[in-house]
């Protein structure tokens, strides 16, 4: 697994070993990238399910101004720590180990332009942190949430909460769905 492109294109990043974390695979990130392409730079990024951290220091990589990383694994929170370093993007990086609600409890109201999800596909979790960042006043109107699940309906019929989104671009890889979703109307 490596960066793909931007400052730190090329440098391999180091991942948990075992079945703990399931990193993103290259195929599917070159086409979160690929899709997201003018949407990054000078964003601020969240990333609550961050894993190795490969989807931020892409992001920082392509010219994202600061990147939030959380992960409730100290494991993994050390890799993250350890591909930042080595991408030489430790700089423009927070990184915490938390669960991602205690971290959206504690930062209600800070907000964010490009959120990354992607948590274990059989914990279903998607929706409700979907609904989490909303209630807590973390989405502004051009918000870009970029959901990875083993599901295709990122919302699990949940339609209120569909209602208050648009989805931008959805795409199937082999056992995977990528949904891009932004909320329809948040107040800045």
């Amino acid at each position: 697994m490596r960066i793909i492109t931007g400052k730190a294109r090329g440098v391999r990043l180091a991942t948990l070993e075992g079945e703990a974390t399931r990193p993103t695979t290259e195929r599917v990130k070159e086409a979160v990238f690929s899709m997201l392409q003018f949407e990054i730079e000078g964003r601020q990024v969240l990333d609550l399910f961050a894993g190795c951290g490969q989807l931020s220091l892409e992001a920082l990589s392509r010219g994202a101004a600061h990147a939030v990383m959380v992960d409730k694994s100290a494991d993994a929170v050390k890799i993250i720590r350890q591909n930042a370093l080595k991408t030489r993007l430790d700089g423009l990086c927070e990184i915490y180990n938390c669960e991602y609600g205690d971290y959206i409890r504690k930062n209600h109201g800070k907000r964010f332009d490009l959120v990354f999800l992607d948590p274990p596909y059989a914990l279903n979790l998607c929706e409700r942190v979907i609904g989490e960042l909303l209630a807590a006043d973390m989405l502004k109107s051009g918000t870009l949430i970029v959901c990875e699940t083993g599901n295709e309906d990122v919302f699990l019929g949940n339609d209120a909460l569909a209602d208050k989104f648009e989805i931008i671009k959805k795409v199937r890889y082999s056992h995977s769905y990528v949904t891009i979703i932004s909320p329809k109307k948040v107040e800045d």
